[in-house]
């Protein structure tokens, strides 16, 4: 249950016709204390409830617990989140034995593009297409739970 993923930015749209998937995620927080977020997701035609411990000295490796829950009862708790629902379009490209998973965000944080890779332990090597720039991995900024609170057109 400990997450270990990598944070860039994203300096082209290519990944766009790289990509095997995408699907439009809406997502708010019930809590986005630093300590612990809880989520809550609608992710395409599934929905699920996150929380995330906080993240270690790098930012690398943090717990995350989730469960599935109904689309219905997703709908019936984003209502309840904090200020500042996140809208987004995940793009999944495959990358070596690894798959980045990119973030477009509209709303308040269009503009946006964050590629995220999930590692099996925080000294595993990659590769690293053209299009992926500057590692914020860490940056509590670039956070979805901060960028619900400070969006990136605040910036």
């Amino acid at each position: 249950m400990i997450e270990i993923e990598r944070k860039f930015l994203v300096t082209a749209e290519a990944f766009k016709t790289e990509a095997q998937n995408s699907y439009r995620i809406v997502q708010g927080f019930l809590n986005t204390d630093p300590e612990r977020t809880v989520r809550i997701r609608i992710k395409g035609e599934e929905a699920f409830i996150t929380v995330k411990g906080k993240g270690n000295n790098s930012g690398t490796s943090r717990f995350e617990w989730e469960k599935e829950i109904t689309v219905t009862d997703a709908e019936a708790l984003l209502p309840l989140c904090e200020k500042g629902i996140i809208e987004k379009t995940r793009y999944e490209v495959k990358s070596g034995t690894h798959t980045y998973e990119i973030d477009e965000f509209f709303g308040e944080n269009e503009g946006l593009i964050i590629a995220e890779i999930e590692l099996n332990n925080e000294n595993e090597t990659f590769s690293k297409p053209d299009w992926l720039g500057k590692e914020v991995t860490g940056d509590n900024r670039y956070y979805n739970s901060q960028l619900s609170k400070i969006p990136y057109s605040l910036w």
